[in-house]
């Protein structure tokens, strides 16, 4: 059986860079994450730029992924029922709680977010649809987590990566407060990937009873808390939005 093809794995290892939270990268820190010589990594940049795949800012000359590669993956997610299913009720709870709405779905350990709605207001936001977000420090990982036990075994049995003072990084605590939200039905994480930001998610249901997905919403402490804890009344929207997207799917009302 013939081997790998080198020069496409080092491209797709481009691309999964670039699609990671720094999602603009120059040839420097792209061959310094690679290993590989500037030229090597500069050759690949520009053959992936000549298909629409990644694209230069002029400004500052570093890379990001391009429109030809998003517009191949929102076909992809224009096929995932989870997708097509939610997108009403999603734009309804951005409308009722005046918030960004976020869908996902595990991928590898990670959250897949398969949908975004942008806060209706007329504030600068950038689309997240296809990005990758670390399970154990989102509200939206959290609930695929607590309902997925073997991947969340998986994952705490690996470093737990800390992206602020808040983030949960002893299995322990996590397996603790995947319990908790369990117990609840929904889970918040504050500031524990950005700091300054805040997000709550509640489980999606399949007709099988199996968690397939979770909605939510992020923003500022200052509109989504009051008393340092989830306000009701969103969480409320929050819930009740998740579970129009089950009865979508199948699921028995509950």
């Amino acid at each position: 059986m013939p081997g790998n093809i080198q020069s496409i794995e080092r491209a797709a290892t481009i691309l999964r860079l670039l699609s990671g939270r720094n999602r603009r990268l120059g040839v420097v820190d792209i061959a310094g994450e690679m290993g590989l010589p500037k030229g090597t990594v500069h050759g690949l940049l520009r053959t992936l730029q000549s298909v629409g795949f990644v694209e230069q800012d002029e400004d500052s000359g570093k890379y990001q992924l391009g429109a030809a590669l998003l517009h191949m993956g929102s076909s992809y997610l224009d096929g995932n029922e989870l997708r097509t299913r939610a997108l009403n009720w999603s734009d309804s709870l951005a409308t009722r709680t005046r918030e960004a709405v976020r869908i996902g779905t595990l991928h590898e350990e990670q959250v897949l977010v398969v949908h975004h709605v942008f806060r209706p207001d007329d504030t600068l936001q950038s689309l997240d649809v296809g990005s990758l977000l670390p399970a154990h420090a989102t509200a939206l990982g959290k609930v695929l987590l607590a309902h997925h036990p073997y991947v969340a075994s998986a994952l705490a049995a690996e470093r737990l990566e800390s992206y602020t003072p808040a983030t949960i990084t002893d299995a322990a605590r996590l397996e603790r407060e995947l319990a908790r939200v369990r117990a609840q039905g929904w889970a918040a994480d504050i500031g524990e990937l950005v700091p300054g930001q805040v997000s709550y998610a509640a489980p999606i249901v399949d007709r099988r009873g199996m968690t397939v997905g979770a909605m939510g919403i992020f923003g500022p402490p200052e509109r989504l808390l009051a008393a340092r804890q989830p306000r009701p009344d969103l969480l409320a929207y929050v819930r009740e939005g998740a579970r129009a997207v089950s009865r979508e799917l199948g699921a028995i009302p509950w």
